[in-house]
């Protein structure tokens, strides 16, 4: 267990529950659940509400359990479940790893150069000019199937490489054919700008045009990039489908589709969207999803709108060998104090901060501003800017510590995260998955602490 020596001085509140709106225009924050503790019951138990998941089991041993559960469902559009497997109890103990150098670790051996894939000239100078070296095994598998024309579900966790697996080929695609247009679709705001920039960094002087169509921004700018030749268009289902029913995206038109991040847009309500714009793009278009998981939700779709698809299933352990697991204990009144006497320790030297809703994500990050810690928050409430502001000060290491909601979970590849840390704890399994997936990236190592309450 990590230990510090703080005192117990005084308690942070993140209890109030606001009021939350949703809407399909507003797909940069996950639709994550209102989430507050009650006072523990006789056997040591913490409600929770709504969702069906619950925590157990915080003591390395396991001879100390303490459950924190909950119940009730999630409604709304697309319904259902959040992170692909909600458990009764997640043993926080089970996944305490304190010297994962010593797992053992399958090494994939490389198929494939970036030359045997036989590109353009300029597509092979500019994959090596972004420092792509030597296919990773998703590149490795998924490339030669797509630019064959396959149909293709790829299986594979975020830092694995998947938006050049997926840019490359269809790249090379519109370099030799020139009238593709490319749909790519994405649970967030900040992924669809992120593949944007991966995109223009791979296609250099090419006149490969993209627009980027995303809710949480003005609608006219991506009017306006809709009204030129594109060859690719990055959005989220929301915004995308606004642009359809008014007639700036033409369904017809599109010859690719790509979903990334597959098993988060259906989370996110985003199906019927999805499932709109699928149906009105021709049938004839080749079609790639790209997904962490493979749900019951994701299996229909693929049964629906993909032909004779080939799955590649790259996916690593849930819990990665690169980053050190570990709990951190705390008293009730102390753990603010226990969070800045850890981030004053040197090994801290860039952290992601997780907490549950976007007022607690807000408040944190001010008061360890006034405790003297550099940081800055990204949630929903803050607008594209703020959060384009507050991503490029973290990456440029103007501050220490990002905190977060989960909508940072996936789709944010910021380099040489040294630490994650669990302040609220995530409603499901693959959330906390997702989480520390955020250190440890690559051939980095990284450490993650999830902050549990004593008894």
């Amino acid at each position: 267990m990590y230990k510090t020596n703080s005192r117990p001085t005084r308690s942070t509140s993140t209890n109030s529950r606001p009021k939350r709106a949703f809407s399909s225009d507003s797909s940069s924050e996950s639709r994550s659940p209102r989430r507050s503790f009650s006072r523990p019951t006789g056997n040591g138990s913490f409600s929770r509400s709504p969702r069906s998941a619950s925590f157990g089991g915080f003591s390395r041993g396991g001879s100390s359990r303490r459950q924190f559960s909950s119940s009730g469902s999630r409604g709304g559009n697309g319904g259902g479940r959040r992170g692909g497997r909600q458990l009764s109890t997640f043993d926080v103990s089970k996944y305490i790893n304190l010297n994962p150098v010593a797992a053992k670790t399958e090494v994939y051996e490389t198929k494939h150069k970036f030359s045997d894939f036989k590109l353009e000239k300029n597509l092979t100078e500019a994959i090596a000019a972004a420092g792509l070296e030597t296919p990773s095994p998703i590149q490795d598998q998924v490339i030669p199937l797509i630019l064959e024309g396959n149909d293709v579900i790829g299986l594979a966790q975020t830092g694995t490489g998947k938006t050049a697996a997926f840019l490359i080929p269809t790249i090379q695609k519109t370099l030799k054919q020139r009238g593709y247009l490319t749909l790519i679709l994405t649970p967030t705001r900040e992924l669809a700008i992120q593949i944007e920039q991966e995109l223009k960094k791979l296609t250099p002087k090419m006149g490969i045009y993209s627009t980027v169509c995303v809710g949480g921004m003005n609608i006219m700018p991506q009017i306006r990039g809709l009204r030129r030749r594109n060859h690719f268009i990055i959005g989220t289902p929301g915004r995308v489908q606004d642009l359809i029913d008014r007639g700036h995206i033409k369904p017809g038109a599109i010859t690719h589709v790509i979903l990334d991040e597959a098993d988060r847009m259906l989370d996110m309500g985003f199906i019927h969207d999805i499932k709109q714009i699928l149906k009105d793009i021709p049938d004839e278009r080749e079609t790639l999803f790209f997904s962490a998981t493979m749900s019951k939700s994701i299996e229909g779709l693929v049964h629906d709108f993909l032909r004779n698809p080939i799955t590649i299933s790259v996916r690593k352990a849930d819990i990665t060998n690169s980053i050190t697991q570990d709990v951190v204990r705390y008293e009730h009144h102390s753990k603010f104090e226990t969070l800045v006497s850890l981030l004053k320790e040197p090994a801290f030297e860039r952290v992601i901060i997780f907490g549950a809703m976007k007022h607690s994500v807000e408040k944190l990050s001010q008061e360890l501003i006034h405790a003297g810690v550099t940081a800055d928050a990204i949630h929903g409430n803050k607008s594209h800017g703020q959060r384009q502001r507050a991503l490029k000060r973290f990456k440029d290491g103007q501050i220490k510590v990002l905190v977060a909601t989960d909508v940072a979970a996936r789709g944010i590849h910021i380099d040489d995260v040294s630490h994650v840390i669990n302040y609220d704890l995530p409603s499901t399994y693959e959330d906390y998955v997702h989480r520390i997936g955020r250190t440890g990236r690559g051939s980095k190592r990284g450490q993650a602490l999830t902050f549990v309450p004593n008894k």
